[in-house]
This record gives structure tokens, C-alpha cells and sequence, in this order.
């Protein structure tokens, strides 16, 4: 066993800022996704699931794990050609099928084409990973655009809607549905005003639509992250922050996206079999209570 403070790079950091949304190739220091870690034990043996923001960060050691765990997947990404290519590699090496989707889940319309590919190239969906967010760093209220509040709500939360709703049809008892919220649920950054309150609304989307699926059948929980790196933060967090992120957290550092994968792997596979409606907190030591 490691000691969990020295098991990764401290800060200070020497990420320089990217623009958003960010790349993998441009992140010091590189991101551990578990490209070299993770070991599956077939847990997700003959599964198919859907990863929104699967392209890099959290999404891809997701992909990673759940492919080593016996998963196909499909890939949905914005933009980030390159990075989901990569992501979509290491699936293949896995033995997996990896099928790629770019496009915004801002939009029902895409949601409901994700939802459909999958369908198509699959047959059937197992599990649903709703990752993929936006934020932007605000230092004040009146910087904060209509238009930017309006993207950063239907990234975060319409897309969840959009993307169950759509998917629940095709989902059989067993399968489960995983979101990502986060540690600003609990305690939120002000400069992240839109981004946190979106994720206290998914702390609540999850709680409730576990209740409402549970007679068909269907899990739904969420992992709530701590400072994790990935490309989003110095894509979009003031560099003053990027340089020392994590810092303040008991362990002294930002995760990396490795050590959440199996927790996503956890809540989609029949380990957590009494679990829906719940939360699992990987923080770095910083409390929820």
C-alpha cells in the first residue's frame, strides 16, 4: 500500500492554460487514467455502456475500466477528436467494441442520437454514464452571462434528463445509470456559481429517479469528486488556482480520474446490488458533513 499523499504529483503545478474545453496532450503533469493501473476481473463481462465526456479526465478512466471489466462502450465527446480517438484505443485493447459520437448534450435532438447509436451498435444499453460538464470560473455575479447559466444547465443537468429518458425504454431490470456530481454539491466554490448549483441538482436527480426506477428494475447513483485533474481545470479555473488545485484537501492533492474508476465500476456492476438513489464520495479527505 501506498501512502495516498505521495502517490501522485503535489502542487505546485506547471500547467500552463488551455483553451476550453481542453486537451490530454497539453496537461502537466499528464493525467494517470489508469492506462498502466487498472486490472479488470470481468465485472462488466458482456455489458454495453454509454460514457458522456468519455474523450479525457474522468470519462476516459471510466472507458478504461469498464472495457477491462468486459464492456463495450460508446464514447460521446464534444469535440476532442484526437482525445476520444485515444480513449476509443485503449477500449479495442481491451477487446472491447468502442464506438465514437461527437456532439453537444447540451442538445435533446444529439442526446437522442446517442441513444439510438448505441441501441444500433449494441442492441441493448447496460449502463449509462452521464459525465460530461461544463463550468467556467466567475469572480463575480454580473460576469456571469444568461446565455453561459442557460449552456451550463443544459450540459449539466438537461442532458441527464434528456439522455434517461431517452435510454430508459431500451434499459432491462439490472441495469444501472451512474452520474457524476461533485464536491461543490456540498460545498460549493463561489466562483463556480452555475456549475455548483448544477451539481446540487443532480445530487437531487439522482436520489429521486432511484426512487422512481427501483420497480423496473434500475439503479441510479452518482460519484461526487473531489479536485480531480483533468483538462477542464486549466481550461477554465484562474491559473492561480490551476497551479496549487488540490492543495487544500487532507491528502495535500488533486486525484487523478484512476482512482475514481472504480468507484463508477462499483455502482455498475452487481457488487452494489442494494445500492440506488446514493452518493459516493471521493474528495481527498475534504468532509460533506
Amino acid at each position: 500500500m501506498k501512502n495516498p499523499q505521495e502517490k501522485h504529483v503535489k502542487p505546485p503545478y506547471p500547467q500552463e492554460r488551455q483553451d476550453v474545453p481542453g486537451h490530454e496532450d497539453e496537461m502537466q503533469p499528464q493525467v494517470d487514467h489508469g492506462e498502466d493501473s487498472y486490472r479488470g476481473s470481468g465485472k462488466l463481462e458482456g455489458k454495453n455502456a454509454i460514457i458522456t465526456g468519455a474523450d479525457s479526465g474522468i470519462g476516459r478512466a471510466v472507458a478504461i475500466a469498464y472495457a477491462r471489466e468486459g464492456a463495450n462502450v460508446l464514447i460521446s465527446y464534444l469535440e476532442e477528436h484526437e482525445d476520444a480517438e485515444e480513449t476509443a484505443k485503449y477500449v479495442k485493447e481491451a477487446g472491447k467494441k468502442a464506438v465514437l459520437i461527437a456532439g453537444d448534450v447540451s442538445e435533446q435532438e444529439h442526446c437522442e442520437k446517442i441513444v439510438r447509436k448505441a441501441v444500433e451498435e449494441f442492441g441493448q444499453i447496460d449502463i449509462l454514464v452521464n459525465n460530461a460538464a461544463f463550468q467556467m470560473a466567475r469572480e463575480s455575479l454580473q460576469d456571469v452571462s444568461s446565455e453561459e447559466w442557460d449552456y451550463t444547465f443544459k450540459t449539466n443537468i438537461y442532458s441527464m434528463f434528456y439522455l434517461c429518458k431517452a435510454a430508459e425504454p431500451h434499459m432491462k431490470p439490472g441495469s444501472t445509470i451512474v452520474n457524476t456530481t461533485s464536491i461543490n454539491a456540498y460545498k460549493p466554490k463561489p466562483v463556480l456559481l452555475a456549475y455548483a448549483a448544477t451539481k446540487g441538482a443532480i445530487l437531487n436527480f439522482t436520489a429521486n429517479l432511484g426512487q422512481l426506477l427501483a420497480d423496473k428494475g434500475i439503479r441510479v447513483n452518482c460519484v461526487a469528486p473531489g479536485p480531480v485533474w483533468t483538462p477542464l481545470i486549466p481550461a477554465t479555473m484562474p491559473m492561480e488556482e490551476v497551479k496549487q488545485f488540490g492543495k487544500n484537501t487532507p491528502l495535500k492533492r488533486a486525484g487523478q480520474p484512476a482512482e475514481l474508476a472504480a468507484a463508477y465500476v462499483l455502482l455498475a456492476s452487481e457488487d452494489s446490488s442494494y445500492m440506488t438513489g446514493s452518493t459516493v464520495q471521493i474528495t481527498g479527505g475534504t468532509p460533506t458533513i
